[in-house]
């Protein structure tokens, strides 16, 4: 089948559907500790930094487990890396359950709850094969709506716990086997689709030679960045400065993550009809302006809740919109291995701002720097996208002068 030029067949949708879910769920588990950081924080009696940290990890560990299981996937496919991925990840979540009363084994079986965040890079490039370049961008952002599985996460896990402290470990254990089995079951890697021969080491370093990898890097890294560092960090930022009680703050913090769900694929659809660089710039831009209002401390009814779900919006637009910039940039052959390298900076830049926004508010006692800090961000970005991004051509250069009849007459 030519991707280039027919329409999606049915195994494309169902790849799509059954790789969103388990993005879901891998996201809700990589995400488990960070709607019960308070508790853990006034269980073991941490500080605001000792907290940053607990959730900051599995960030972290997930974002740097995306380089080789991008490459992992361009060589073996989705079909084996997928069920694998999911059904490893019930060890960390299981081990939770016996490891809650001591900080530094939590710290241990964070890092190893960080393979749960590895599964975007596994199935970017398993959506990606399977559908034309006019429809990628919308799939890769249907895709991307499996990072709501950190809403769900903060919405469902301090409500599940108040029923037994040990039960979200065990009903999301359970998930992610049923679905392990599915995905062995529903998941096909094109029978077409190109497979490497290199190793593993000379494919990552041509995908780091790519100017353009980390040009999309740097600006998902804020994009995607910014939605993970809120995700983790906002139950414990409006339980702080607003003083919510943690199911409420969980709650809210689940809101935003659910806003940054339904803009990733409106990020993709417009990147469809736009060029993806000019979305990126104004998502970006949103992002920025809003991230300012919030420096100044509005009350959280309707100001600050009005500016932190503007933000989840634009957020949420850019990390979409940056993907279908991915899809059109990379070669086929490549796509896993350079969205390796851009989902662990993605990932990479929502470990930072936790620890800094820690770090600022137990020195200062106030969150404004952090966001001012955002803003600069997003606007770099921004003018990045605009002034250099909405030149780039498929293969990652920028265009060539055309012609003249001098130059063209010169031997």
């Amino acid at each position: 089948m030519d991707t280039e030029s027919k329409p999606p067949a049915a195994a494309a949708y169902r790849n799509l559907a059954t790789a969103t879910v388990g993005f879901t769920l891998t996201f809700w588990a990589w995400n488990l500790i960070a709607p019960l950081a308070s508790w853990y924080g006034d269980r073991l009696e941490l500080s605001s930094f000792a907290q940053s940290l607990l959730v900051a990890v599995p960030v972290l560990v997930g974002s740097l487990g995306r380089v080789p299981a991008g490459a992992l996937t361009d060589r073996y496919g989705a079909k084996r890396m997928f069920p694998l991925v999911s059904a490893l990840t019930i060890v960390p979540v299981l081990l939770l359950t016996v490891v809650k009363d001591n900080y530094g084994l939590l710290l241990v079986v964070a890092f190893l709850l960080g393979l749960g965040g590895t599964t975007f890079a596994i199935g970017i490039p398993l959506v990606n094969s399977w559908f034309p370049p006019a429809k990628r961008g919308l799939a890769l952002g249907v895709f991307g709506m499996g990072m709501g599985g950190v809403a769900l996460s903060g919405y469902f896990t301090p409500r599940i716990a108040k029923h037994g402290e040990n039960l979200p470990f065990f009903v999301v254990a359970i998930a992610l086997a049923v679905y392990a089995v599915l995905a062995a079951v529903l998941i096909t890697d094109r029978p077409d689709r190109p497979v490497p021969t290199a190793s593993l080491g000379t494919r990552l370093g041509s995908a780091a030679r790519l100017r353009v990898t980390w040009e999309l890097s740097a600006l998902y890294a804020i994009g995607f960045g910014g939605i993970v560092a809120f995700g983790v960090y906002l139950p414990t930022y409006l339980k702080t400065w607003y003083e919510l009680d943690p199911t409420d703050a969980g709650t809210k913090a689940a809101g935003f993550a659910l806003v940054t769900v339904i803009f990733r694929p409106i990020g993709g659809w417009l990147s469809d009809r736009f060029h993806p660089a000019l979305v990126t710039a104004a998502a970006l831009g949103t992002a920025a302006l809003f991230a300012i209002v919030q420096a100044f401390d509005p009350p959280l009814n309707p100001g600050g809740t009005i500016a932190l779900l503007v933000m989840a919006a634009g957020l949420g637009t850019a990390s979409g919109s940056v993907f279908a910039l991915v899809s059109q940039v990379t070669p086929q052959a490549q796509v896993g291995s350079v969205t390796g390298i851009v989902g662990a900076m993605g990932g990479l830049g929502g470990f930072v701002p936790p620890l800094v926004m820690g770090a600022i508010y137990s020195a200062k006692d106030s969150y404004s720097i952090g966001f001012m800090l955002l803003s600069d961000l997003a606007l770099a970005g921004c003018v990045y996208a605009y002034g250099r991004m909405r030149g780039i051509r498929p293969g990652g250069e920028t265009p060539e002068p055309e012609p003249t009849k001098i130059t063209a007459r010169r031997p």
